[in-house]
């Protein structure tokens, strides 16, 4: 397996994010014996600048199979990364699990890698800006988005509470949460919702042939999603409240378990964020994809594609 050097990441002074050469302490930044970050188990010199995000690890053969060579795979628990080149451009994929605190571990890792001198446990001066396009798979909330068909989030409206333990203001986003605040009725014992819009440069080069709207992101599968299997609901009517709310024509696409914590962390970061979902499942006609692997690869190779035209 060739190793690729350990090439420079594109650099940027926009972000200095409070840039402070106060020492991280060894319990918060937590390492490896061998230097990598404690969860992904990854060096700085085995990732690319542009990453594409899966749930299943799994699914991370299946996008890297399409690479023309693979550099480097790394894996620990369910988080396993290949970096390689794909048309002539070095690309990782890397596998997050599932929700939003696996998220958290993802997201704060990757930008320590670049970000954060590892040795020497203090913040880089110069800022390093990664594009993390995630592919997932979701249940469509409105009846006319088929199953099988994509939807690409414009916004990531997090229902699953991690944004609010870090300091954040979204005011491009106020009068669109505000409207969904009131049209839904949202009140305790449900968490404070929060809604992030994802990057429009990533948006714009994907949303092509995609729906486009609000990703609904539930901190869980079953309830929060207003599955009833055994237990009765806190709150009756959710998922429909989600499917008719309408602000100036944005509504309320797909539910899934990642999208808001990737967009809020990545944007208080200076990262470029997107989301493409396959849609397996419509919520609103209860069907079901019948080949939802083939529907996911895909759109797997319409984000290389598009990547790295």
């Amino acid at each position: 397996m060739e190793i690729l050097s350990n090439t420079q990441h594109k650099k940027s002074n926009k972000y200095n994010l409070n840039f402070s050469m106060n020492k991280i302490p060894d319990s918060e930044l937590i390492l490896n014996p061998d230097g990598s970050v404690f969860h992904l188990h990854l060096l700085p010199h085995q990732i690319s600048d542009t990453i594409i995000l899966v749930g299943d690890p799994s699914r991370v053969d299946m996008v890297s199979n399409n690479f023309d060579r693979i550099d480097y795979k790394v894996q620990n628990r369910e988080f396993a990364t290949h970096t390689g080149i794909f048309n002539n451009k070095k690309v990782t994929v890397l596998s997050t699990g599932i929700g939003t605190d696996n998220i958290d571990i993802v997201i704060n890792e990757l930008d320590a890698l670049v970000n954060i001198d590892l040795e020497q446990r203090v913040e880089k001066k110069e800022h390093t800006k990664l594009k993390l396009i995630r592919i997932g798979t979701s249940g469509a909330l409105q009846e006319d988005i088929d199953v099988d068909s994509f939807v690409l989030s414009q916004y990531g409206l997090g229902m699953d509470g991690l944004l609010h333990f870090y300091k954040h203001e979204f005011k491009e986003e106020a009068a669109l949460l505000n409207a969904f605040i009131e049209q839904t009725g949202w009140a305790a014992p449900l968490n404070s919702p929060y809604l992030v819009k994802g990057s429009t440069q990533l948006f714009d080069l994907f949303k092509e042939g995609m729906h486009t709207g609000i990703t609904a992101t539930a901190c869980g599968f079953y309830g929060p999603q207003g599955r009833r299997l055994r237990l009765d609901m806190a709150v009756e009517g959710l998922n429909e409240k989600l499917t008719a709310f309408n602000h100036n024509n944005v509504k309320v696409t797909n539910f899934e378990m990642e999208t808001s914590a990737l967009y809020g962390l990545s944007k208080l970061l200076g990262h470029e964020a997107i989301t493409a979902c396959a849609i397996i499942a419509n919520r609103i006609k209860k069907e079901y994809s019948k080949d939802y692997k083939a529907t996911v690869d895909k759109l797997v190779k319409i984000i290389l594609k598009r990547l790295t035209d």
